[in-house]
């Protein structure tokens, strides 16, 4: 077919002289100008793309990561001012007397156990892709369990903190392996957007999910309790916080370059063949270790609320031994039962996110400020920026989690 222009108007003719069905849809639609045309056109398989103006998780990640730096710093700031707070409930205690306690208690036992439960799933899903669905997923879920149990029973962090060395080069190695098999595969078939249009259900998901990876703040009271020096506690946030910083956007950045917008989730899952087992294997420590030091310090919240003032919490006898086992005992049982009754990583993890960690992670803390500054809040500019700044991030912790609550 040849479409000439003629100086009395436009040929579609084609070499027969007849005129086709899709030319005369063409004759028969209204010839527009270049101008009110799209000057992109449809992007589909475009190789550079234009239309990309929407959600940038590049930008989550440094933002919330600055911001959970800062409300870091604000519970060291309360720890110091209140050197008797051991956990969430201490500080709800301090702030709004027994009925905060109870709940701010209640709201952190709730959030570990999720983040314990959602460990032993995370070990489910290593121990299909290992085995290749060997056998039940039942069973690795009760195999998690166990591990984790056993792992937990040592009653001092300064114990755990061994196996969290462990647990750091466990992920490094994983993450190494992880990328470097990703950029070799490219699964992704080098489909690289650096924003998307995305729904906003499952934008606020992959939020959420953000803000679980910076959710260790419910544990940092338990942690600067635990310190010879509790003054070197913002010197270990600034180093935990600028390694996390770091390694989210270079291992989210390189996954998605060469894995593309179907990464899997957990990422270990990206590539194919055997890397995502020889992936998952040497994450073993990260994935058990993790859940334990979570389980370590929910049991240790209940056993310094029973035994508190006693001399229980100092001896080392067997009585002592059996009840922190207990306690523990319970604890991995109920986040086992919560792994099988809720069996989807990201569902998981945005449950968890949006009612717990949202809150943990920079809701309280801006409460945590504007109680510690309480009838200094316009005593100069710094102050009244401090005070806006910490009320935004009171609204933030509160938005995602009521966002979510909408969604669900």
């Amino acid at each position: 077919m040849a479409l000439d222009e003629k100086a009395d108007g436009l040929d579609i003719t084609d070499s027969n002289g007849r005129i086709s069905d899709e030319e005369k849809n063409l004759e028969a639609k209204p010839l527009r100008s270049k101008e009110s045309d799209d000057p992109f056109g449809d992007e589909t398989n475009s190789e550079v793309k234009y239309k990309t103006m929407a959600w940038c998780g590049i930008i989550l990640i440094l933002g919330l990561g600055a911001l959970a730096t800062y409300t870091g710093y604000v519970i060291g700031q309360f720890k110091l001012a209140y050197p008797g707070v051991h956990n969430m409930a201490d500080a709800g205690m301090i702030m709004l007397g027994p009925v905060g306690r109870e709940i701010f208690g209640i709201a952190q036992m709730l959030f570990i156990v999720f983040v314990m439960g959602s460990h032993i799933l995370t070990f489910s899903i290593m121990m299909n892709t290992i085995t290749e669905h060997g056998t039940c997923t039942i069973v690795f879920g009760i195999v998690g369990l166990a591990v984790s149990l056993v792992c937990s029973l040592p009653r001092t962090l300064h114990k755990v903190s061994y196996m969290a060395v462990a647990s750091f080069f466990s992920i490094i190695a994983a993450v190494l392996i992880t990328m470097i098999g990703v950029g070799v595969e490219k699964p992704g078939h080098n489909v690289v957007q650096a924003t998307v249009h995305t729904p906003f259900s499952k934008a606020f998901l992959a939020t959420t999910n953000i803000v679980f990876a910076y959710a260790g703040h419910v544990a940092f009271f338990s942690f600067i309790s635990e310190m010879k020096e509790p003054e070197s506690y913002m010197k270990a946030l600034y180093l935990l916080q600028g390694a996390d910083v770091s390694m989210y956007l270079i291992v989210a950045a390189v996954t998605y370059r060469f894995a593309g917008p179907d990464v899997a989730s957990p990422a270990l899952g990206s590539t194919s063949g055997v890397l995502p087992k020889l992936a998952y294997g040497i994450a073993i420590p990260t994935i058990v270790i993790a859940g334990v030091i979570n389980g370590h310090v929910a049991a240790k919240y209940c056993y310094v609320r029973l035994f508190r003032g006693t001399d229980k919490m100092s001896k080392r006898t067997w009585g002592s031994f059996f009840r922190w086992a207990i306690i523990v005992l319970l604890l991995w049982t109920l986040a086992w039962i919560i792994a099988e009754a809720i069996p989807v990583f990201n569902d998981l993890l945005g449950l968890i996110s949006a009612l717990f960690a949202s809150w943990f992670t920079y809701g309280l803390s801006g409460i945590f400020w504007l109680y510690l500054n309480y009838g200094r809040y316009r005593e100069s500019r710094r102050q009244m920026a401090l005070t806006a700044l910490n009320f935004g991030i009171f609204l933030i912790g509160l938005t995602i989690a009521r966002t979510q609550d909408v969604e669900m």
